[in-house]
């Protein structure tokens, strides 16, 4: 995977999967419609903002609420390369992990970035570089099998993948 590279947008704690997408969104599947709506109760501006490669930084906590996997999926489908937080809700970091979206612990990284920087990822180090104040901090790297989920672009992309190895 190559460094990613993106202008960071800033969230604070407990952001939800409800703030996320809103729950009266839940009956759409389609990734490009669920971005449409991604963060518009909490950021009615973020859709015109974050452009493909963005990151999203939060504090504690993000992605906390119902286990949906539509908040993923319509943050990976507004073109958010990344999610660099404090922490995660648990089912949140599978749900991302599982549709291809990296997430990152890095509370250093959170505390030294401002809305708008310019962030860059290399996720098999774990190292999160803000260009914009020219500081660098370290997140524990991914393991080499979530590494490979994350670059198949997903779980279904990665057993796929794995099956036909195997019938190889």
């Amino acid at each position: 995977m190559v460094v990613l590279r993106g202008k960071a947008h800033l969230y604070g704690a407990d952001v939800d999967t409800d703030a996320i997408i809103p729950a009266r969104y839940l009956n759409v599947s389609e990734p490009a419609l669920l971005a449409e709506h991604c963060m518009e109760d909490i950021d009615p501006g973020f859709r015109e903002r974050v452009s493909e490669g963005d990151v999203i930084v939060a504090t504690t906590n993000f992605g906390c609420g119902s286990s949906r996997e539509h908040a993923p999926i319509a943050i990976k489908a507004c073109g958010v390369s990344c999610i660099i937080a404090h922490s995660f809700a648990r089912i949140f970091f599978r749900n991302a992990i599982n549709i291809g979206l990296p997430l990152l612990e890095c509370p250093e990284a959170v505390s030294g970035c401002t809305d708008g920087d310019i962030l860059e990822i290399d996720l098999i180090e774990g190292k999160v570089t803000n260009a914009t104040r020219a500081l660098s901090f370290t997140a524990k790297p991914y393991p080499q099998f979530m590494m490979g989920i994350v670059n198949a672009g997903g779980l279904i992309a990665y057993t796929k993948r794995r099956l036909e190895e195997i019938e190889a």
